[in-house]
């Protein structure tokens, strides 16, 4: 009678919090993804951000992806995505993307149930009106306390969102519990008229499940870069190529393959969206995972391009970079414009390059003195790394927004350092490399192919916000005509299918290759 007396006190309680604070979505994974306890998870919140030092706010985020595994694991790359934030931003409402794995309804669920989802930081407001809105929009929408009770994907993201926003706005947790393709549309269609400047879309995904190390690598770099063209065809094309290589213990390419797809349908259908691959690691690279079985984490930024922006700056990637030093017609190529570089100029840039990663290696950053003018003019370049004639690294950057001197040294420490498709150099392979530097005139919109001389001028296409170039030295490579080249650009590099150049922008530009 005693034991009854102290439970029915104890549900009485409850019942009287519950009625005070609303309903509250409690924590169903803390002390396991993170730290139970609020100073414990604030130092670590604090960790992951102080990896994240070197990545600056972004103007106009729309959108994130980011990884859901443990903090030890994954907790910098989700924190590189919302370093990409500003701190101060003031969205009106965070929309929370991610797969249920726990139930299938073949439905998404809004957890439109809750007033607050609870963590060792505190309580965080759900839009329940909004939520319940949305739920009333589409069939395809409910609301499932079983989706979210014990999902972890959405949850994981909330500490790092309190420790990083100056002020949290409420959120919109939806569980996407469907692999079913016109689903997905129906859902992308309903969020779109949501998906704006006002609001923040976080997607919630790790990636490759239960490889090797160096396969995971290898399918997570086909994921990621299928994700940089923003086609969703693109990516589920990618996803079934990864399952079709016969990979020893791959699982899926990604979890949130679903969440995914549907902000990339959103994409297709929204003007200026950028994307921004941040940072890619898998749980070998961790303290406590080994190599033979691990998950792969990306972390990506979604940003708004500017309303009448020029041709976008943004870091361009690409993979056939020749291994071939300059030609002897290649002096015939330096009066472009009236753009030389002499001999000292090009050994400076060379210079430049090694030091760069080199001096990277000891957190320092190198600055050259007694620059020639012309490497104080504003232009773009690609570095290529090179080992053994196989590529290592490759990133470039368009437009005239930095110094030439400045240009190499950035883009060769991307190329080491950053480029997602490769493991960062190591300072022991630092002498091996070969580097090889493509420095780009300015970009000429031309009108029809007959302005484009193959094997002379490399091509940038451009259509909405989706882009991608060869550089000049790509026909050298291949045995492809000039529509066959500008084809398999617009439909590799720019995502916008083998004819997609027909009605797109065309520039030109030429390259002093070294």
């Amino acid at each position: 009678m005693q034991h009854m007396k102290k439970w029915l006190i104890t549900l009485f309680i409850l019942l009287i919090t519950t009625t005070m604070e609303g309903k509250i979505r409690r924590p169903a994974v803390a002390g396991q993804f993170y730290a139970g306890s609020q100073k414990q998870l604030l130092a670590d919140v604090k960790s992951c951000f102080e990896n994240c030092k070197d990545i600056r706010p972004m103007p106009r985020v729309q959108a994130v992806i980011v990884p859901h595994a443990g903090y030890v694991f994954s907790g910098a790359t989700a924190a590189s995505a919302f370093s990409c934030i500003d701190p101060a931003a003031q969205y009106e409402h965070i929309f929370l993307l991610g797969p249920s794995h726990h139930v299938y309804l073949d439905k998404a669920s809004v957890g439109a149930e809750y007033d607050a989802y609870n963590t060792p930081l505190g309580n965080v407001k759900v839009d329940k009106e909004l939520g319940q809105q949305i739920i009333s929009s589409n069939t395809v929408f409910t609301c499932d306390e079983r989706a979210h009770n014990k999902e972890h994907c959405l949850e994981v993201q909330l500490p790092l969102l309190q420790g990083h926003f100056k002020e949290m706005p409420p959120i919109v947790p939806i569980v996407i519990a469907t692999q079913n393709w016109q689903k997905l549309q129906e859902i992308a269609e309903a969020l779109l008229p949501y998906f704006n400047e006002k609001n923040l879309f976080v997607i919630s995904s790790d990636f490759s499940h239960y490889p090797s190390y160096k396969d995971a690598q290898k399918v997570d770099g086909a994921t990621g870069d299928a994700i940089k063209t923003g086609s969703v065809l693109k990516f589920i094309e990618a996803l079934e190529k990864n399952e079709s290589l016969g990979i020893r213990n791959l699982a899926t390419s990604a979890c949130g393959e679903a969440a995914i797809a549907v902000l990339l349908m959103m994409c297709e259908d929204s003007k200026g969206i950028q994307i921004h691959h941040i940072r890619y690691c898998n749980s070998g690279d961790s303290d406590y995972g080994g190599h033979d079985r691990v998950v792969g984490y990306h972390s990506f930024a979604f940003t708004r391009e500017e309303k009448g922006a020029r041709v976008p700056t943004v870091p361009a990637f690409e993979e056939k970079a020749s291994s071939q030093s300059s030609s002897e017609g290649e002096g015939d190529k330096q009066g472009i414009s009236g753009f030389r570089l002499s001999d000292d100029d090009k050994a400076m840039l060379k210079k430049i390059a090694y030091e760069s990663i080199r001096f990277s290696f000891y957190g320092k950053t190198y600055k050259p003195e007694n620059l020639s003018p012309t490497l104080k003019m504003k232009c773009g370049a690609f570095v290529s790394l090179h080992k053994q004639g196989r590529l290592r690294g490759c990133i470039g950057h368009f437009g005239e927004d930095h110094t030439l001197g400045e240009i190499v040294a950035q883009m060769a420490r991307a190329a080491a350092f950053e480029d997602p498709r490769f493991n960062s150099v190591r300072q022991s392979e630092l002498d091996e490399l070969d580097i090889e530097i493509s420095v780009l005139t300015p970009m000429r919109r031309i009108k029809s192919l007959d302005e484009f001389v193959l094997g002379k001028h490399g091509i940038y296409i451009r259509k909405g916000w989706r882009s991608g170039t060869y550089l000049p030295q790509v026909a050298d490579e291949v045995n492809w005509s000039k529509e066959e080249f500008v084809s398999h650009c617009a439909a590799e590099k720019a995502g916008i299918g083998w004819d997609g150049w027909k009605n797109a922008e065309l520039y030109v530009y030429e390259a002093i290759v070294f």
